[in-house]
């Protein structure tokens, strides 16, 4: 089951919520969001937990609990909604309504 974890403080690590969700039961992966343009934490996770039971006793015991400094927020992860996509584009990037210089 895979967990979202939310309101992370910037500082967290991988390690760090591993070691708190194995308190709870076996972790099989966790995946710390990074951003990519400046490689710090994006202040949410994902738990990836092997036993439903163990997942909803580690939602249970940290949701809305002090972690680091900040209250987490901790619930079953959505599948990503498909988005759509910008269309148009092209040119010169002033956009249509860009003022003309002739």
């Amino acid at each position: 089951m895979k967990l979202y974890v939310g309101n992370l403080s910037f500082e967290t690590t991988e390690n760090d919520l591993q070691d708190a969700f194995e308190k709870h039961g076996q972790v099989g992966e966790v995946a710390l969001m990074m951003d990519r343009m400046t490689g710090k934490s994006r202040g949410f996770a994902f738990v990836t937990m092997n036993d439903k039971a163990q997942a909803d006793a580690a939602m249970a015991a940290l949701n809305g609990k002090e972690f680091a400094g900040r209250t987490l927020t901790v619930n079953e992860a959505r599948a990503r909604e498909e988005r759509p996509r910008p269309s148009g584009g092209g040119g010169n990037g002033k956009g249509r309504f860009a003022e003309k210089r002739w």
